[in-house]
């Protein structure tokens, strides 16, 4: 099957040679071709380039995408989309004044759904996420990464790591599955920490590596949560099990997380909405991507992470949902880029970058996804007409996409 894309406005994040990961200046370089073309082999990106340049060939589908613009589907590298239930009573309680830790503490947040998700069928979870994962692929999500952590038992998290398995076999979508049992403590374990640290070593790292139901191993690094040195005991466990660490990092408190994510060469550290110069003198020369989760920042009122300072530094910066039913009941990529733009004062241009190419770093992802280069996967957002791409953070509100290509077929 090929497709041909003609008459393109604009293709965006155009890489001849691919790259793993743009940084610091260069994240503000986007480039891109006016009035071009683009051919899809299968599943992949066979040919592009200006339209005068369009070669002789024979297709089986043609699609007019004059006055549109052509781009890589986001990537999304951090998110919780597999849970039961919700948690709106809570939203209502932020708003009459209680906070994030104190809803917690009252037995709410993570343990909230921990217990939902433990009350609810597989099948019935499987549902659904499901409906969770064709909105986000609707909204031009085309590589996701969803982690389990709202278990907190041996046969929740198997539960939720087998319902992610199930989305990534039935859906086109690509999907990178992270265990994140050393979300919370649970309330049985509250005076016993050790003892589920142990579980989560000696129980249930076994069984997922069995399994093959992982690809990377997660930890809630945060004050009443996992101390840096739990932290640290359990990514050693994880990569012992063959799976590469990522982690949660510096949502309300600065306690070393980054260090320690550099320490064991985390692929991303995740969150970072406070920080201080050590950290981010920490991440210079690493191959540690730090991701920014500017809707959780929207939807508690609590600090952006400091982009600007972290790209004067010369750092990289991806750009993710956090996806989940407490802090960030929203998949929409569009509004993270608007965000980043607005409240982060990113420009267009770097925020592209790091929902893209930056993104699919964080997932393990650059040969495959993130930037129009041959022989990269057909994951493509054309939207509709629109002036510039500029549009796309500036009118926050409207949905600007018309179509969203995955594995080279419209979904």
């Amino acid at each position: 099957m090929t497709t041909l894309i003609k008459n393109i406005k604009e293709l965006l994040q155009v890489r001849e040679t691919s790259v793993s990961k743009v940084s610091g200046a260069g994240m503000a370089e986007l480039p891109t071709i006016k009035n071009a073309f683009l051919i899809i082999k299968d599943n992949l990106i066979a040919d592009f380039g200006s339209m005068e340049n369009l070669p002789e060939i024979k297709v089986d589908k043609v699609i007019n995408a004059e006055g549109r613009i052509v781009l890589p589907t986001w990537c999304d590298s951090h998110t919780h989309i597999v849970y039961a239930g919700n948690r709106e009573q809570e939203f209502v309680d932020r708003i009459n004044g209680f906070t994030y830790e104190e809803i917690a503490n009252r037995g709410g947040g993570i343990l909230n759904s921990a217990k939902k998700l433990n009350e609810t069928s597989e099948e019935k979870i499987y549902e659904q996420s499901k409906l969770r994962l064709e909105e986000v692929m609707r909204l031009g999500t085309g590589a996701v990464e969803i982690k389990s952590g709202y278990g907190l038992t041996i046969e929740g998290e198997l539960k939720m790591l087998r319902v992610i398995k199930k989305l990534a076999e039935n859906y086109p979508i690509s999907i990178k599955t992270t265990f994140l049992g050393a979300h919370a403590f649970p309330t049985h374990y509250k005076e016993n920490k050790a003892g589920y640290i142990d579980e989560i070593i000696t129980k249930m790292l076994p069984e997922i590596a069995q399994n093959k139901l992982a690809d990377y191993v997660d930890v809630f690094c945060e004050s009443g949560y996992f101390s840096v040195e739990e932290t640290e005991k359990i990514m050693q466990a994880g990569i012992e099990f063959g799976l590469k660490p990522k982690i949660h990092v510096n949502q309300f408190n600065s306690i070393g997380g980054i260090q320690a994510g550099v320490k064991f060469n985390a692929l991303s550290v995740d969150h970072l909405e406070i920080m201080n110069p050590e950290d981010i003198e920490a991440l210079k020369g690493t191959e540690t991507m730090p991701v920014a989760l500017p809707s959780c920042s929207y939807f508690l009122s609590i600090p952006y992470t400091p982009a600007r300072e972290m790209i004067k530094a010369g750092l990289p910066l991806a750009l993710a949902t956090d996806f989940n039913p407490g802090s960030t009941p929203s998949g929409n990529m569009n509004f993270v880029v608007a965000t980043a733009c607005i409240k982060m004062k990113m420009t267009p241009e770097e925020a592209i970058n790091a929902a893209t190419i930056n993104g699919a770093y964080a997932m393990g992802l650059s040969d495959t996804h993130g930037s129009i280069t041959k022989g990269k996967k057909a994951n493509l957002i054309v939207t509709k007409p629109i002036s510039s791409y500029y549009q796309i953070p500036y009118a926050f509100g409207s949905n600007l996409i018309e179509d969203v290509i995955i594995e080279g077929e419209i979904i």
